[in-house]
């Protein structure tokens, strides 16, 4: 069985900056799933034959809680977008999930686009909450990750 912190989630906080500047998600998380929303529809004939369609994925995910810290990176992108009321390319930026073997050796590694959309800020006497979504926007691919200096690359062609 594979523990659940060998898979990783990584939020690049400087959303489209000249460096990457990835953030590990979990922090603060008891749970975090990307939910897949497979787009299905299975329908019969009238004869009984059943067709499957599956048309693709609509993937998202809920960081909740996410605790406000001005040492974090991504505590300043959420403000950003909450502050000026950001929307569409105001609020993307790139994942990266990458699985771990329990030496630290990386299994596998994708990088797709995403939208970070907050959905409140404010919360209990615990701290300042900002609970966001991430809605997966495609362009995934598949690459390696440095685990040292938190970085994702393309594999060469050839």
């Amino acid at each position: 069985m594979i523990e659940r912190k060998y898979l990783a989630h990584y939020l690049d906080a400087s959303f489209g900056g000249e460096e990457t500047e990835y953030v590990r998600l979990g922090a603060d998380l008891e749970e975090y799933n990307e939910e897949l929303n497979p787009d299905v529809e299975i329908t019969k004939n009238i004869i009984g034959e059943q067709r499957v369609s599956h048309n693709g994925y609509e993937v998202q995910s809920e960081v909740d809680p996410y605790y406000a810290d001005y040492d974090d990176p991504l505590f300043e992108k959420l403000s950003e977008i909450i502050n000026e009321r950001k929307t569409g390319d105001g609020c993307v930026t790139t994942k990266v999930d990458v699985l771990l073997q329990e030496d630290g050796t990386v299994v596998w590694a994708y990088r797709e686009k995403v939208y970070v959309v907050p959905s409140s800020i404010g919360g209990d006497t615990s701290g300042v909450q900002i609970p966001f979504t991430l809605y997966n926007a495609g362009e995934r691919v598949k690459g390696n990750w440095d685990v040292t200096r938190k970085t994702f690359t393309e594999p060469t062609a050839g």
